[in-house]
């Protein structure tokens, strides 16, 4: 062999010799990177159940709580935690929000036994929000669509914030209001959730309704998990 030859080689080597250390290099970082995607799916995997667990059981004790009141208050509670409220005939007047004497009643009987349900130990510390929501059908007399949705808002946001007074001063609550008073929000939606019929047409009487949903922080857990690990 020529030296050349000789000096060719090991030139050939040391080429060699170095894609192959890049290689258990690029090899170590794709490991790495495998093994922490499956932590983090893991533990979204995990937060994820946790919170449906959580969703279960709170649903499970507010069911055993109301289920006998619900035909009497014209109520619903769905399975995503939504208690609702469609007897328009007991909420407010028309284009009014005002309370109605009948919804004042049930309020009082209500909101003090869900409070003590979604303030026990197990739940409030992973309750992010306790929403007051009121939504309106999609009519205001003989006003266009944009009028009467801006109509709608005005009134349904009148209307949670008259239900969140009244809340808050019942005084079955008094050692609890610091908490809901950080929790608890007023929210006015008009007509931009409304509940259709079975052909697919707007339910007037339906969609008018009151309902109060508990929001979890999953998705802030989630998030924040997310951001450890970027």
């Amino acid at each position: 062999m020529t030296p050349f030859e000789a000096e060719n080689e090991e030139h050939w080597l040391s080429v060699s010799d170095l894609m192959a250390g890049l290689m258990m290099v690029f090899l170590l970082v794709a490991v790495i990177f495998m093994v922490n995607a499956e932590r983090e799916r893991r533990t979204i995997t995990d937060v994820a159940l946790l919170y449906e667990r959580l969703r279960l059981d709170l649903y499970q004790d507010l069911l055993t709580e109301f289920e006998a009141d619900l035909p009497r208050w014209g109520a619903e509670l769905d399975d995503d935690l939504t208690f609702r409220f469609t007897r328009n005939d007991l909420l407010f007047d028309r284009g009014d929000n005002a309370i109605q004497p009948q919804f004042a009643a049930i309020l009082e009987d209500f909101f003090p036994r869900y409070v003590n349900i979604i303030y026990r130990e197990k739940y409030r510390d992973d309750i992010r929000e306790v929403r007051i929501e009121g939504h309106t059908d999609s009519t205001w007399g003989g006003l266009g669509a944009d009028e009467a949705y801006i109509r709608n808002m005005e009134l349904s946001q009148a209307r949670t914030r008259t239900t969140a007074a009244y809340l808050l001063a019942l005084p079955q609550l008094d050692g609890m209001k610091d908490w809901l008073k950080e929790n608890l929000t007023a929210n006015g939606l008009s007509s931009s959730k409304l509940i259709l019929d079975p052909d697919g047409q707007e339910d007037e009487v339906r969609s008018r309704r009151v309902e109060f949903r508990v929001v979890t922080d999953a998705d802030q857990r989630i998030e924040e998990i997310l951001q450890r690990a970027r």
